[in-house]
């Protein structure tokens, strides 16, 4: 086989590769679902159908704290890596990934849809910007912050030699008040509490039915676009 051959495959494997992790990334996969799926307020939400709404994200109970920020949200994603070393080459590897969730309400204007994302079994697909970013390196020190929130997860920042160790933290939350889109399939539940200012009695929801998850994103690609 000829080297110009050689090379073209080569560059053809490496491109294909390329591709085929943007376009089969959780990001993507979840925006082309959603483009799929009309956007409805939810007073017109019908039962057992498909769905999408766009609106404020609002929390149900005490809201979650996110580890690093401290930002009082529904859901939240973290991700801490370690740079590691094997012979010639060098990869991230994943210490912790933690994500926890809670049930919120999606108000559109003066009307509210609750959902409830499940971890046992897990209901739900989810992709949340990663907005808060810290490092550590040889050069480069962590911030007290960022320290303590290593200790918190049991992680030496140091290694045996006293060198920082290349540490990378990401986090991403679905904050009170934030404009988020969901979609799933909806129903329509009795309240067995009264909510402020909603005079109705029963609430939309939007569940996971079958093989048909929860789909919770931030993304502002997502969101329909303004006339």
């Amino acid at each position: 086989m000829s080297e110009p051959i050689i090379i073209f495959l080569f560059i053809s494997i490496v491109g294909i590769a390329i591709f085929c992790s943007y376009y089969f990334s959780k990001k993507n996969v979840i925006l082309r679902t959603l483009v799929k799926i009309p956007v409805k307020p939810a007073s017109s939400l019908k039962t057992n159908e498909l769905s999408k709404i766009t609106g404020k994200a609002l929390h149900v109970t005490e809201p979650l704290i996110a580890p690093y920020s401290k930002r009082k949200c529904v859901f939240y994603q973290i991700i801490i890596q370690q740079k590691v070393s094997t012979g010639k080459s060098s990869r991230w590897k994943t210490i912790v990934e933690e994500e926890r969730s809670q049930d919120f309400f999606i108000q559109t204007k003066t009307d509210f849809v609750i959902v409830s994302p499940k971890d046992n079994p897990k209901n739900y697909k989810c992709h949340l910007v990663k907005d808060q970013n810290q490092n550590s390196g040889t050069f480069n020190d962590p911030t007290l912050k960022f320290i303590a929130l290593l200790k918190h997860y049991r992680i030496d920042h140091t290694s045996l030699f006293g060198f920082n160790k290349r540490l990378r933290y990401q986090e991403g939350v679905i904050e009170i008040g934030e404009e988020i889109t969901v979609a799933g399939i909806a129903k329509w539940k009795a309240l067995s509490e009264p909510i402020p200012e909603y005079p109705y009695s029963k609430i939309a929801t939007l569940e996971s039915v079958d093989k048909q998850k929860i789909i919770i994103t931030d993304l502002p690609e997502a969101r329909p676009k303004r006339q």
